[in-house]
């Protein structure tokens, strides 16, 4: 189904309205989400956090970042997009970020991109919020978030949390 950014999804002669859609990401301070196709921390509470806000949901992922998980994550509905012709066991798999809104769309869940970078990048122009947890620490990767903040989004909360590695989690929204 084709996308279109002032509209949403639609087919021909059909408009329904843009789903809100929400990335989830934590990233170190200077940008970096991985390391090959791995996440370089682990930080006490951060995946606690990242439960709360996406259970319930529909994540939608890359190959890659599905793979670093290993399994589904329960409780939400999991769609893995792929250009490869693959399936994964316990989850949806779509060929393009548009057609996987499209799947989640029809599930009436919140829906949540939780990455790789590539998905990422293709997300953030139709995104309508963002939780961003920023790590208090520069880490050597090889994935990196787009460039965040800009001036599309308005930040809404924002709350420091002191753990092994400390981080600020914010909320924005698209303005």
């Amino acid at each position: 189904m084709p996308w279109d950014q002032d509209r949403g999804p639609h087919v021909i002669g059909l408009n329904v309205s843009k789903p809100h859609i929400d990335i989830v990401v934590a990233r170190a301070r200077n940008g970096v989400i991985g390391k090959s196709n791995d996440i370089p921390w682990n930080v006490k509470g951060e995946q606690r956090l990242f439960k709360e806000i996406t259970q319930g949901g529909t994540l939608i992922m890359g190959r890659k970042t599905f793979e670093s998980i290993g399994r589904p994550l329960p409780g939400r509905l999991n769609i893995v997009v792929t250009r490869q012709d693959l399936g994964f066991e316990g989850c949806k798999s779509s060929r393009s970020l548009d057609h996987a809104i499209s799947i989640a769309s029809q599930h009436n869940r919140p829906i949540f991109v939780i990455g790789g970078g590539a998905i990422y990048e293709q997300a953030l122009p139709i995104t309508s919020g963002i939780y961003i947890s920023t790590l208090d620490v520069e880490i050597d990767g090889d994935i990196y978030f787009p460039q965040f903040p800009n001036d599309d989004f308005v930040l809404q909360h924002e709350h420091y949390i002191e753990s092994n590695i400390n981080y600020t989690h914010q909320y924005f929204i698209r303005r």
